[in-house]
C-alpha cells in the first residue's frame, strides 16, 4: 500500500508533484483536519497550521510531519516524538529571502523611506525631508555567520 501524504498548505506545485511520484498525495486545506488527520502517513505544513497534541493523537497511521519552513513551533514537537513521529523542517528555505528583505529595509531606512510614507499617508510632501543618504560609492551588506548573513 502507498503511503498516504496530506499537503495542509500551499506548497511550490514541484514539491507537490515530487511528492506524486512516490506517495499518494492529497492537497487539502479546507477539510476538518481533526476529521481526516488519522487517514495519512505523513502530513506537509507550513505556519498556519497549529498541529496540536489532540490532533498528533488523532492521527493514527502518522509518522512524519513536515514543516516546509524553518520552525517548528506550531508543531508539539513533545507529542509527535511521544508517538514516534518524525518532525521535519526545512531550516535553509528562507535564507535567501530574509538577507533579500534585509537589504532592502536597509535601502529603505538609508533612504527615510518609511518616514516619508508615514507624511505621505498624513497628507504631507516633505520632499527635503526625508531625502536620506545616497548609496553610491558606499557599501551596504549583511555580515554575520549564520545561515543569513555569511
Amino acid at each position: 500500500m502507498t503511503p498516504r501524504v496530506l499537503v495542509r498548505e500551499e506548497i511550490a506545485e514541484a514539491g507537490v508533484d515530487f511528492l506524486r511520484t512516490r506517495f499518494d498525495v492529497d492537497v487539502d486545506a479546507e477539510s476538518a483536519l481533526e476529521e481526516i488527520i488519522g487517514g495519512y502517513d505523513a502530513i506537509v505544513v507550513r505556519s498556519a497550521t497549529k498541529l496540536t497534541a489532540d490532533l498528533i493523537d488523532r492521527a493514527e497511521r502518522l509518522k512524519v510531519i513536515g514543516r516546509a519552513g524553518v520552525g517548528v513551533d506550531n508543531v508539539d514537537v513533545e507529542a509527535a516524538t511521544r508517538r514516534g513521529i518524525i518532525v521535519a523542517n526545512a531550516p535553509e528555505s528562507t535564507v535567501v529571502s530574509a538577507a533579500e528583505h534585509t537589504i532592502g529595509l536597509l535601502v529603505a531606512l538609508a533612504r527615510n523611506i518609511p518616514q516619508a510614507h508615514a507624511a505621505l499617508k498624513q497628507g504631507r510632501w516633505e520632499r527635503g525631508a526625508y531625502g536620506g543618504i545616497e548609496l553610491a560609492g558606499k557599501t551596504l551588506g549583511v555580515l554575520g555567520f549564520g545561515r543569513i548573513g555569511q
